[in-house]
């Protein structure tokens, strides 16, 4: 390691540890606690629709594992209903709306989009 590298790291260790030791002791925790505020406003929102990420189409299966039968294709562009899920949500019974067809598609690549609620 090179000299300039641990003069760095060195630096960077005094000034994390500078505040940790000049700061006043710690006191006693108040007797009462007053609740947090938690307005949010995205659980009266809708969750996300389902999409497929990360491919271009998934297979659909008979059954969900990956050593059964493949019944059909889910392209990234189709719309699709899901109508159960797996514990963990690892696979998902669906019916593509614009093949017909139904079966399960893996967790891995079709899942909702996370909603941020900042307020």
């Amino acid at each position: 390691m090179s000299a300039r590298r641990i003069a760095v790291l060195a630096a960077t260790a005094a000034a994390v540890a500078l505040p940790l030791l000049s700061a006043p002791a710690a006191t006693a925790a108040p007797t009462t606690a007053t609740p947090a505020s938690t307005s949010w406003s995205c659980p009266n929102k809708p969750p996300l629709p389902y999409k497929v990420h990360g491919t271009n189409a998934v297979t659909i299966r008979s059954k969900a594992t990956t050593n059964s039968t493949a019944v059909g294709v889910l392209y990234k562009s189709h719309k699709f209903t899901v109508h159960k899920t797996t514990k963990g949500a690892k696979w998902l019974y669906i019916t593509d709306k614009n093949t017909g067809k139904k079966g399960w598609v893996s967790g891995k690549y079709v899942y909702r989009d996370v909603r941020m609620c900042l307020d």
